[in-house]
């Protein structure tokens, strides 16, 4: 069995259906309900008896104390973080409360249950076997230029915004908890995930939403900034590998192979929606509108997959014309 936290939003819930579905191993699935979760995105598992939904807050320790107790589970898988960087930006102290207190509360909850379970630290058994997953975030790097190489585990951290900043800070902790306590950690860095069932305040929903509704496309500055795009699934994939095979106390990079400028994004998302639902009158691409740059937008990000490749055998199956198709098409399906 799983504890899973914030498994009501985008990355979580993609990652708790197609766990069930793939393995159909049980989840206890903690999720505070703010307003990027979403119970919805679960609707599939409603009625089904490897899914039980527990209302809480990963900083609430007795609830966590409770649900160890009664659970006993083989790993946690901790999604659970403010994410948004712009929200970071107008109010950085819900993102230091959940993912730096929040995180802080859970290693706390799991090294004292974890410690307390019989065996010693080479024990076969319940407690050889548990694990505490990690789930952080490219963006704890900083910023790369043209012609850097991509980041690898090894990269030093230069995190450039307060949700950049309270990610590192986390993962900082797990590292710690693992060396302090010997707390059996892996961290997981991602780059950007894109898929079904994403809160609309990201590029690529945001992007299919305003234009559907005829609205403009805002684009932050010259449009230029890079991502590596990784479609939802192909995470979960690899997040479901290293929680199985990867090595203890170890950081696993994340990619999707596919560096793209936003505004090669957005031109891109704008094709499919032409040829899949036309405008009455012009082309999407004709709401596109350049705006005013973010603070401390970070240029480039890019992600060095070799060590998870090599060692575990993971690469994405999707491309990013692939992964773009089943987006839009599952958005295009809710409308």
């Amino acid at each position: 069995m799983l504890l899973v936290t914030g498994g009501a939003g985008f990355i979580g819930a993609n990652f708790v259906l197609s766990t069930v579905a793939e393995t159909g191993e049980a989840i206890v699935n903690l999720d505070k309900l703010t307003y990027a979760g979403d119970l919805k995105n679960l609707a599939p598992l409603d009625g089904d008896a490897r899914h039980e939904f527990v209302r809480g807050d990963i900083a609430d320790r007795a609830l966590l104390r409770q649900l160890l107790a009664k659970h006993r589970p083989r790993a946690i898988v901790h999604f659970a973080a403010e994410s948004h960087v712009d929200r970071s930006i107008e109010g950085p102290a819900e993102f230091i409360q959940t993912n730096v207190v929040g995180s802080f509360s859970l290693l706390e909850e799991a090294r004292t249950w974890w410690g307390a379970l019989p065996g010693g630290d080479n024990a076969s058994g319940e407690k050889a076997r548990f694990r505490f997953l990690h789930v952080s975030t490219d963006e704890v790097y900083g910023s790369l230029g043209p012609a850097d190489p991509a980041f690898r585990e090894t990269h030093s951290y230069a995190p450039n915004s307060p949700y950049a900043a309270s990610k590192a800070a986390s993962d900082h902790l797990v590292r710690a908890y693992h060396h302090t306590y010997g707390l059996p950690v892996l961290t997981t860095n991602c780059s950007n995930n894109y898929g079904p069932r994403q809160f609309p305040e990201k590029l690529i929903p945001l992007m299919i939403t305003n234009a559907l509704a005829q609205q403009p496309l805002p684009v932050y500055g010259d449009g230029l900034n890079v991502r590596d795009w990784l479609y939802v699934a192909d995470h979960c994939d690899a997040i479901r590998a290293v929680l199985d095979r990867g090595r203890v106390g170890e950081t696993y990079n994340i990619g999707g192979a596919s560096e793209k400028t936003n505004l090669e994004v957005v031109k891109t998302l704008c094709e499919m929606l032409d040829a899949a639902r036309p405008r009455k009158s012009g082309r999407y691409a004709d709401l596109i509108a350049l705006v005013k740059d973010r603070p401390g937008h970070d240029r480039r990000y890019a992600m060095d997959t070799a060590k998870i490749e090599r060692e575990l055998g993971w690469r994405p199956r999707e491309s990013f014309a692939s992964g773009m198709r089943k987006t839009v098409d599952w958005f295009l399906g809710k409308k």
